[in-house]
C-alpha cells in the first residue's frame, strides 16, 4: 500500500464519523500516516454525513479525498451523491438500505449491515462497525488487532463487547 483514500458516507446518526475516526486511529496504531476529516449537516440526525480517511505509508500532501479508492455507502443517497470512485475501486454498500447501485466500474461488495446489526447486536447503530469489519476483511488496510484497540479507545466501556461482536459479524459477512 502506498496511499488509499476512503470515504464513508451516510446519514447523520449512522455512525459514519465514528467509523472514520476508528479506522484512522487503527491505521495510526499500525504505524501509518493518516488524515481523517468529517462533514455533516446542521441537523444532528438525518442529514448527509461523511467521513474521509487517507492512509499512507508516506507523508500526505493534501488532506482531502479527491477520488475514492474505497466508498462505503450506508444509504442510497450516499451511492448517488458519491460517484467519484476510482476505476476498479471498492464499493461497499449496506444492502439493507441501498437497493440500486449506480456505479459499475467498481468491485462491489454488499453487506446487509443494518439488518445484521438489528438481528445480532441489538440495534442498527452497530451497522457502521459491521461495515468496518467487512472493509478490514476485504482490504486488509488495517490489522484486526488495531481496529479492536481503536474501538476500545473510542466507544464507551459498556459498548466495547457489542462493537467487537459487530466487527466480527462484518468480517464474516464477506469472508
Amino acid at each position: 500500500m502506498k496511499k488509499i483514500e476512503i470515504r464513508i458516507s451516510g446519514l447523520g446518526g449512522q455512525g459514519v464519523v465514528l467509523a472514520g475516526q476508528i479506522l484512522g486511529r487503527a491505521a495510526v496504531y499500525d504505524g501509518k500516516n493518516v488524515v481523517q476529516t468529517q462533514s455533516y449537516g446542521a441537523e444532528a440526525r438525518g442529514s448527509m454525513a461523511k467521513s474521509e480517511v487517507i492512509i499512507s505509508d508516506d507523508k500526505i500532501g493534501f488532506p482531502i479525498v479527491r477520488k475514492c479508492d474505497v466508498l462505503i455507502a450506508m444509504n442510497q443517497d450516499a451511492v448517488e451523491k458519491n460517484q467519484d470512485l476510482k476505476e476498479d475501486g471498492i464499493l461497499l454498500v449496506d444492502s439493507s438500505t441501498v437497493k440500486n447501485v449506480l456505479i459499475t466500474n467498481a468491485r462491489i461488495f454488499k453487506v446487509s449491515a443494518t439488518q445484521i446489526a438489528e438481528n445480532s447486536c441489538g440495534g442498527k447503530l452497530y451497522a457502521n462497525i459491521i461495515m468496518l469489519g467487512a472493509l478490514t476483511e476485504i482490504t486488509k488496510i488495517v490489522s484486526e488487532s488495531s481496529v479492536k484497540l481503536a474501538i476500545k479507545d473510542s466507544v464507551a466501556e459498556k459498548a466495547v463487547a457489542t462493537n467487537f461482536q459487530a466487527f466480527k459479524k462484518g468480517e464474516k459477512a464477506v469472508s
